[in-house]
């Protein structure tokens, strides 16, 4: 009975040698990137820093290992050996988790998504640059560019850079990741809700969260002197920092792709969440359309609030909102939009998230003129990525093109701009990328 016991034992340890160690390293043609799909695919710096990661896993689970295979020589008890044998298996699943985190991500540069992945890959870009030209020197250093990845979820997201992931049980995300629902991918008019989740990694990056949170806070306890309203706003700073960023990022039209994903029936819209880090949706719209107000266009801003006003302003006596917060919002989000984007920070060097990330009237215009070029199946040159996607909604609404012609000229444009700037010298660098 022993000897089965013992060789039982001898099995398992020998299958989980053999398991340990195999989910080490990934090379582009572990995930499938073909010759083709180079253009598409990763930069070699986004391969190496999860290799990095890949390999301090590594090192940790050939630990394990010979503390399990070295035990064995001291005669263990059964027990023993089950304990050493998992932990080693808690090891071997952290190297599962992030090896599976990274090859979903890469793999799917070698898909029909790949030109639209990498399409937003090159707004990503932009978005950085964008700041980075306005406020040099806020930015340090090179870092990796956010990579664009698909899932089958309701709506976009995020995980930040560093941030400590759940489903890597705690390790750190290597670079910023944006995750995008399949449909929505070759959809550029809608992409301003990819520009909000851009302005998370920016925020974040920018290392202003704190400091933000504390002057919001500040800025509606001085306004009200209520304490749970404090506390409110206070949690949705996050998402209201990335909604106001997407406006100067996009301009006007990136307020009607965020009025596209949020506008669903009266009992969605006007539900309130105690617990959520996102603005009830029927104040968010107003949020947006104040921004638009104190950007200089007014009359965007009134048709954003006279559209949401008729969509829901007659179910509002049936409202799950707190009368509170419905009562003081008028008075309040003009205060929140002044504090949050139009105040100097002191991490932005004592300035204003206005001056880091412009949007000029005369953007506008180039945007408009871009929206009539894509009827004619062409894009201006020299418009960044990000103005790109306002055009594409412009000539959505106005219908100057067919949707199909709208998305396969601006992915087709964007594709091309991100594989010249991966070969132009110091872009890459710039964003490591």
């Amino acid at each position: 009975m022993a000897d089965t016991l013992q060789r039982f034992l001898r099995a398992k340890v020998q299958s989980i040698t053999f398991r340990a160690g195999r989910l080490s390293r990934l090379t582009p043609q572990d995930v499938g990137i073909r010759p083709r799909d180079v253009p598409y695919a990763p930069s070699a710096a986004h391969f190496a820093a999860a290799n990095v990661r890949l390999g301090e896993i590594d090192r940790d689970v050939r630990r394990a290992l010979s503390r399990l295979n070295g035990g064995l020589h001291d005669a263990p008890s059964p027990d023993e050996v089950l304990e050493r044998n998992a932990l080693l298996e808690r090891e071997i699943d952290r190297a599962r988790r992030a090896y599976g985190l990274f090859f979903d991500v890469f793999s799917q540069r070698g898909t029909r998504f790949a030109p639209a992945l990498a399409a937003c890959d090159a707004i990503a870009v932009d978005c950085f640059q964008a700041v980075r030209q306005a406020a040099p020197g806020l930015l340090h250093g090179p870092m990796l560019k956010p990579l664009t990845y698909l899932e089958h979820g309701f709506s976009p997201a995020t995980f930040r850079r560093g941030v400590l992931l759940s489903r890597l049980l705690g390790e750190r995300n290597p670079f910023p990741l944006i995750r995008v629902p399949y449909e929505r991918v070759e959809a550029p008019w809608g992409m301003g809700v990819i520009l909000h989740e851009i302005g998370h990694n920016l925020q974040a990056d920018l290392g202003i969260w704190q400091e933000t949170q504390v002057a919001l806070q500040r800025r509606v306890l001085h306004a009200t002197g209520n304490p749970w309203l404090t506390r409110l706003w206070g949690r949705w700073h996050k998402e209201i920092f990335a909604d106001l960023i997407a406006c100067l990022l996009g301009g006007p039209a990136s307020v009607h792709s965020m009025k596209d994903f949020l506008a669903y029936p009266s009992s969605r819209v006007l539900t309130f969440h105690p617990l959520s880090a996102h603005p009830t949706p029927f104040l968010r719209v107003f949020i947006q359309a104040e921004m638009l107000r104190r950007m200089g266009f007014q009359r965007r801003a009134c048709d954003t609030r006279d559209n949401w006003d008729r969509l829901y302003r007659a179910r509002l006596p049936s409202a799950r909102i707190p009368r509170l917060l419905l009562s003081t919002a008028a008075r309040l989000i003009p205060h929140v939009v002044d504090e949050i984007a139009f105040q100097p920070r002191r991490g932005l060097a004592q300035r204003a998230l206005v001056d880091v990330v412009p949007f000029w009237h005369s953007d506008q215009e180039r945007i408009d003129r871009a929206a009539e070029s894509l009827a004619r199946g062409h894009i201006p040159p020299g418009l960044p990525p990000r103005h790109v996607v306002s055009a594409s909604r412009e000539a959505l609404e106005r219908r100057l093109a067919s949707p199909e012609r709208i998305s396969r000229t601006v992915l087709n444009h964007l594709v091309k701009l991100g594989t010249r700037s991966a070969r132009t010298p110091g872009v890459g660098v710039t964003l490591a990328a």
